[in-house]
């Protein structure tokens, strides 16, 4: 296994309850890549620090936004992590959106529990808002669903991320590796997304 990925800014991943048993759920991969990185499960929590299990300040963390259907690709040669303000408008001053972001979020579930962590944490809305506009579709192809054609999973988006916030192409591609991984011994043993059994075996 490669080493993690010395990351600056910290990940820490919301994660729906319902997305842990996923059988291709990437936000294991992710924690995994990462020097500095956290997924905590559940629906809601009190604020930032506690979420984040240590204190931490509101106005040097961001958050991976829901964005919109409508999100245009950025101009040739602007990055694909996209800050905007409160009404989805793209910031015209992009780098001192980024400036001194010591944290980001990103939300782990399939559409409807991604929007429903959103709306049961209300403090997320005093954080930066950043928009990730991909460059093609997801790695996932047909092995998982998704309710918007430019949906990506939480290891893709935040790989996009890193890349623009680390200043560090290769980034991407580093934690890209384990999921592009995970994804050919999927299709190698026929497997698709679905819920892991729990059920004890006697």
């Amino acid at each position: 296994m490669s080493q993690p990925v010395d990351n600056k800014v910290t990940i820490l991943v919301l994660q729906h309850p319902q997305e842990q048993d996923r059988v291709l759920g990437t936000a294991g991969l992710l924690a995994g890549a990462l020097s500095n990185a956290k997924v905590v499960v559940g629906l809601s929590w009190r604020n930032l620090a506690h979420a984040a299990g240590a204190p931490a300040e509101p106005r040097s963390w961001g958050v991976l936004y829901l964005g919109s259907t409508q999100t245009k690709a950025p101009a040739k040669g602007q990055a694909p992590l996209v800050a905007v303000d409160s009404k989805g408008a793209a910031l015209a001053d992009q780098e001192a959106a980024r400036a001194g972001l010591r944290g980001l979020i990103a939300l782990d579930g399939n559409w409807a529990q991604a929007k429903a962590l959103w709306w049961r944490n209300a403090w997320l809305t005093k954080l930066r808002r950043f928009v990730v506009v991909p460059d093609g579709p997801s790695l996932y192809g047909d092995l998982r669903r998704e309710a918007r054609p430019d949906a990506v999973s939480t290891l893709e988006a935040v790989a996009l991320s890193l890349q623009v916030l680390e200043g560090d192409v290769a980034v991407r591609e580093k934690l890209l590796a384990p999921f592009r991984a995970l994804l050919a011994k999927a299709r190698l043993e026929g497997v698709r997304d679905s819920k892991r059994d729990r059920r004890v075996r006697r």
